[in-house]
């Protein structure tokens, strides 16, 4: 990975309609996805990838009134994943997570993989009762995600944009995310950019004396 030259660019604000991403390539960065970690290995997500014309044309028409200047980044984009997190954590879905780690041998010892389960259904209550914050912990998980797969398209050589301008429940309601218990959190538009709408100019940001603090 070449980190010099993404730390001297701007992110693609717009794509080439005309390419798409190599279905091999495609299924890599799913493949990178679906590993990234998270906390307790709690995995809240679920991801909608829109492939096909139909599938960006439905989200591009629901993004709501406000946002509708983000369709065209839609609509060029070789695809769209839309990141939903869960809305809510109920057991069923920590007794799905232990017995899959169980099915997978995360932990050879029953003995160590009881403890595990144990520390995290108490870490869960400490979110849910005493911090009172499990929605927007489950979304830092997705962020998360959402980092590390752009960092993971960089290193494949796609482009990778984040998308906050849009309105979730117009979103939810286009795709029946919300009768699956999630909820839309980003989106992240994938592609190659359109070379006659790059950003010549160079990226802006403050000095490493304003930003870092070594103690």
């Amino acid at each position: 990975m070449d980190l010099d030259k993404l730390m001297n660019k701007h992110l693609t604000r717009y794509f080439d309609a005309s390419k798409t991403i190599p279905e091999e390539t495609l299924q890599q960065l799913l493949r990178f996805l679906r590993s990234t970690p998270s906390s307790t290995n709690v995995q809240p997500n679920h991801f909608y990838v829109l492939a096909t014309p139909e599938g960006k044309e439905r989200l591009a028409a629901n993004l709501g009134e406000r946002f509708q200047d983000n369709s065209e980044k839609i609509l060029n984009a070789s695809h769209t994943v839309i990141l939903t997190t869960r809305a809510d954590l109920p057991d069923s879905h920590f007794d799905a997570v232990f017995t899959k780690e169980r099915a997978d041998g995360r932990f050879a010892d029953r003995a160590k993989h009881e403890l595990w389960e144990f520390m995290t259904r108490d870490f869960l209550n400490l979110r849910k009762y005493g911090y009172k914050d499990v929605n927007h912990w489950m979304e830092k998980q997705t962020y998360m995600a959402l980092g590390m797969t752009m960092m993971a398209a960089a290193e494949l050589g796609v482009e990778a944009m984040p998308l906050e301008g849009f309105d979730p429940t117009s979103v939810d309601k286009a795709f029946k995310i919300r009768e699956t218990g999630h909820t839309t959190t980003v989106l992240l538009a994938l592609g190659y950019p359109d070379p006659a709408k790059a950003y010549p100019s160079p990226i802006s940001r403050f000095e490493a004396d304003r930003l870092f603090t070594f103690v």
